[in-house]
């Protein structure tokens, strides 16, 4: 018996968290020869992936399922079973556990679906694999408990998860990913987290344990996917201290956290770290008190954006904060507003996202009443509302990507300031109208490089009467942002595009 254990990442710096598990699992019952983890992406030519896993000559290939992945896995996983008949395939993850009656209904291809949390289920199965047992033709593999007479999935303890790195190298080009908790104490109504009732956390000297490996290891970012990393302060608290007293300089953690949560002992405690060493994620997602309330989310922001200028103004934490368009009851106009009372939050990084309506979510339920249209295909992202037409939410992904290459990406901060100043436009404003002229000018049909977006700022500007003022401010920006030689090359061939 030969098992692949494979999926399809966004990007070659992901990794999938999950096969590492997974992995673990299947060496604890099986030797270390019959089991191979080969992670591949999006990008990788199909014929590519689909001749690494046909010569490799597997019994067992088993693919991670995510929102992401799954058109072009089904795809893949298709074509593995017409040309090798015998090669089972077994499906898991989120994108495939909500709905695998009617997966192996309408897939003729997929012999086992795995629904949920695996480390337990699929223990269980490769126990039968390793004892030579008869495995059924095809079946959906659930983690039940005896009680759990509904045959729901019943969340894994977490005394039986192992650490994903202990068997497998840390690969040192890739973000390394890392939970110390499973479960969400909220309950919003677009997130696959607010199925999971409860939260099961691993003991904290284990934690401080795989931390300390990952320290001596001198990993580039480690990042937590706890959903709410800091639901509990104490617990917080004690672990933020323990990589702020162990830090080595190099490393950097990345957590997801709410900002209502933050107090003055966590702030104080935070003052004391290493530029670089943590990087913050806070999701806002609106500043509607309706769209807040339909989501179920607190709408109390004004606390929330206290703490989160607090920390911005300690000068030493990477600050990323979220927006999601398309929530019932905000319109286009209400989340311009939404969008200028973020922005002006100052955080380096600020994700304008659209709603996608996930299998299993509470969110569905608005679809009727909200009048939602919303891809058929994964990711299942809103095309338009009752509040909110298509050629609006088009509109917003053309300020999105303003947004990214201007501001999210840096270099721009003075002229960003002065542009806005001099139009007198809020955030925006500033920002639907730049989008206008990128769009009709025609710049959205190719990629630019860096110095080439300042060359086009500046053509906005002179659209707009403000060409030699803002000129100066984009001199200065470049000369700020780009090496000694590339500002001479930049001078050389002039501001023409």
């Amino acid at each position: 018996m030969k098992i692949l254990l494979t999926t399809l990442n966004s990007k070659y710096v992901h990794s999938n968290l999950a096969l590492k598990y997974m992995y673990h699992v299947a060496v604890s019952h099986l030797d270390e020869a019959q089991v191979v983890l080969q992670e591949f992406t999006i990008n990788n030519p199909e014929e590519y992936v689909y001749g690494e896993i046909v010569r490799g000559d597997y019994d067992l290939v088993c693919f991670s399922v995510y929102i992401w992945n799954v058109v072009k896995t089904k795809a893949l996983a298709a074509k593995i079973k017409d040309a090798c008949p015998d090669v089972k395939i077994l499906m898991g993850g989120p994108e495939v556990s909500f709905n695998a009656e009617e997966l192996m209904e309408t897939e003729s291809y997929v012999d086992y679906v795995l629904c949920g949390e695996g480390e337990e289920a699929f223990g269980e199965f490769c126990q039968m694999l390793a004892a030579g047992e008869r495995l059924p033709e095809r079946q959906v593999i659930r983690n039940t408990s005896p009680e759990n007479t509904a045959n729901l999935v019943s969340p894994v303890r977490p005394e039986i998860i192992p650490f994903p790195y202990e068997k497998l190298p840390v690969e040192p080009d890739k973000v390394v990913y890392y939970e110390s908790s499973r479960g969400c104490p909220y309950r919003c109504a677009y997130c696959l987290s607010s199925i999971d009732k409860g939260i099961r956390t691993l003991p904290l000297e284990r934690v401080k344990r795989e931390l300390s490996f990952f320290i001596e290891q001198e990993v580039k970012q480690v990042k937590f996917i706890d959903r709410t990393f800091n639901y509990d302060r104490n617990r917080t608290y004690e672990i933020w201290e323990f990589l702020i007293d162990n830090d080595n300089g190099k490393t950097n953690f990345h957590f997801e956290i709410c900002g209502d949560l933050l107090d003055d002992r966590l702030l104080s405690l935070l003052e004391r770290a290493r530029p670089g060493l943590f990087q913050f994620e806070v999701g806002i997602q609106s500043t509607c008190e309706e769209a807040l309330a339909a989501v179920n989310r607190s709408r109390e922001t004004v606390g929330l954006f206290e703490n989160i200028r607090r920390v911005i103004a300690l000068g030493n934490i990477h600050m990323h904060v979220d927006l999601i368009a398309g929530l019932p009851y905000e319109d286009y106009k209400r989340f311009g507003q939404s969008f200028n009372d973020v922005y002006a939050l100052g955080a380096d990084n600020l994700q304008l996202g659209f709603l996608k309506l996930l299998k299993g979510t509470a969110i569905r339920d608005y679809v009727e009443p909200g009048q939602y249209k919303y891809g058929a295909l994964a990711p299942y992202e809103i095309i338009s509302n009752k509040w909110i037409s298509a050629r609006e939410l088009v509109q917003l992904k053309m300020i999105e990507n303003l947004l990214d290459l201007y501001d999210n990406k840096g270099g721009f901060s003075l002229s960003l300031k002065v542009l806005m100043e001099e139009l007198q436009l809020e955030p925006f404003e500033f920002y639907e109208r730049f989008s206008e002229f990128f769009y009709e000018s025609g710049y959205q049909h190719r990629s630019h490089k860096k110095e080439d977006l300042y060359r086009i700022m500046n053509k906005f500007a002179e659209s707009e009467n403000l060409g030699q003022r803002i000129k100066e401010c984009l001199g200065q920006d470049l000369e700020a942002t780009m090496n000694f030689d590339a500002v001479k090359k930049f001078y050389r061939k002039g501001w023409n595009i």
